[in-house]
């Protein structure tokens, strides 16, 4: 299979940037889409040129790192994809693709089709874990966790961070990725003792980031594993709670 690429080529954060045409051949439609860009890379590195800078790790759909516009496309034409996983079967002989960075204020782009998504971490860093000290492992069975609340949990828990729905959201709001990264934690009963704490602090860094959510849901259709909107909803409402549960808690201290 020969195709051609439309590749956003950029030297570093202050440099302007631009598509740059490339012809790759003998492309395998079992390849991943990965797996060209190295072939791609493979001859500009003989020719003496420069590779394409992108990110990736675990290639399995996991780690949320090959993070790619496709075709306008976060992760491109295969949904529920990340775009490790996104084979050049979707693809066919003759094609023009055009590949691109996430386009998102946000995630400034670093250099070519990588991008600075520490914003991300930073979410996280604000309370998305559980710091109680439970000493030593207890026994599997000794908090009793409603199976259907264990499948939501696990839902939830399946984001992996790559921020296609920043890329995807027409306001670029991080909503989806911190509802999820939230409402793991929150509906556990592992997550109690932090609840409000967590909500109120991720909720209110993920605003120093991003835009407002306004409900296009492009999130969600855009997301490589099909995380709902509902967690958005679920967020908000423990947002409101956290306040009120917050501050009580507050004046009882007082």
């Amino acid at each position: 299979m020969r195709l051609h690429l439309r590749i956003w080529r950029q030297d570093s954060p202050s440099s302007g940037g631009a598509f740059v045409e490339h012809t790759v051949n003998d492309i395998s439609e079992e390849m991943s889409f990965l797996e060209m860009l190295d072939h791609l890379n493979d001859g500009l590195t003989k020719a003496g040129g420069i590779p394409v800078e992108f990110e990736s790790d675990c290639r399995e759909g996991i780690c949320g790192t090959c993070a790619l516009l496709i075709d306008g496309i976060a992760h491109g034409p295969q949904l529920g994809t990340a775009t490790c996983q996104l084979h050049m079967r979707k693809f066919s002989d003759g094609d023009t693709i055009t590949i691109e960075p996430w386009r998102a204020t946000s995630f400034p782009v670093i250099r070519d089709l990588v991008t600075d998504r520490t914003p991300l971490d930073k979410i996280i860093a604000a309370g998305g874990y559980i710091s109680v000290n439970t000493g030593s492992a207890l026994d599997a069975n000794t908090f009793p966790i409603p199976a259907v609340v264990a499948e939501i949990a696990m839902d939830a828990a399946s984001c992996i961070g790559c921020g296609a729905c920043v890329a995807a959201c027409p306001n670029g709001a991080g909503n989806l990725f911190t509802a999820a990264k939230v409402s793991q934690l929150n509906l556990l009963p592992q997550g109690q003792a932090e609840r409000w704490d967590r909500t109120a602090a991720m909720v209110e860094e993920m605003d120093k980031w991003f835009g407002s959510c306004t409900n296009f849901g492009e999130c969600e259709t855009a997301c490589p594993k099909e995380i709902s909107i509902d967690f958005i909803a679920m967020m908000n409402k423990d947002y409101v709670k956290s306040k009120f549960k917050n501050q009580r808690l507050l004046s009882q201290k007082g």
